[in-house]
């Protein structure tokens, strides 16, 4: 696996490349800021891009915008020293699959790397803890912000269909259900699973068709 680090603090790209050098299959890469991650992006096309939010010039999360913009299934991990869930809700909008904090376990990137690398998610347990209670309207403000496919996904949801069963009337496998509906649950500010079929069940009728 060729991962991609972006960081514009040698030291960071060394402790990276560090903590990597023993995990089996992974080649790192490292890149000193966005103009220079996104063209070692384009050029080698890591299966994950590891990039820190406070990059010089322009940052992180515009960084990750570029990316996506020329790869929408492109594997995006946010690496920061700010671990506030306000953060963690905009890098789940822009389409960044994880999120580790620098002052967290050093573990957590590599736990990071390696379930981002193969379709997963990984979003820091404290974020999901202090999402705020469930809230019909301020999902439905945020419906604009889900993807057709999530959006068929909450209806079945709503009609009582297990992740499984949506995963065969979709045509798409039960991993890439799951993580769609992570990302949801962090978008639309609910905690489990359960509260997101109650949530969909309020608010289907603003469903996008």
């Amino acid at each position: 696996m060729r991962v991609l680090i972006v960081d514009d603090h040698p030291i960071v790209i060394a402790a990276c490349e560090a903590l990597l050098a023993d995990e089996a299959g992974i080649a790192v890469t490292g890149a000193p800021d966005a103009a220079s991650g996104f063209a070692s992006f384009a050029a080698d096309a890591p299966e994950v891009c590891v990039i820190d939010i406070n990059l010089p010039s322009v940052s992180g999360l515009e960084l990750a915008k570029q990316i996506l913009g020329k790869d929408a299934e492109a594997r995006i991990v946010i690496f920061s020293i700010n671990d506030d869930p306000v953060f963690i809700a905009r890098a789940v909008d822009v389409g960044v699959k994880g999120y580790v904090s620098k002052s967290g376990d050093p573990n957590d990137l590599v736990i990071a790397i390696r379930e981002v690398g193969k379709g997963g998610t990984f979003l820091p347990t404290r974020s999901l803890r202090e999402t705020a209670p469930v809230d019909p309207s301020y999902a439905a403000s945020r419906l604009a912000q889900i993807s057709p496919r999530e959006a068929k996904i909450l209806g079945l949801l709503a009609a009582n269909h297990t992740l499984a069963e949506i995963a065969k009337l979709i045509g798409v496998s039960y991993g890439t259900v799951a993580n769609d509906t992570a990302i949801m649950r962090h978008r639309l500010g609910v905690r489990t699973t359960r509260e997101l079929v109650r949530l969909a069940a309020e608010i289907r009728a603003k469903l996008p068709s």
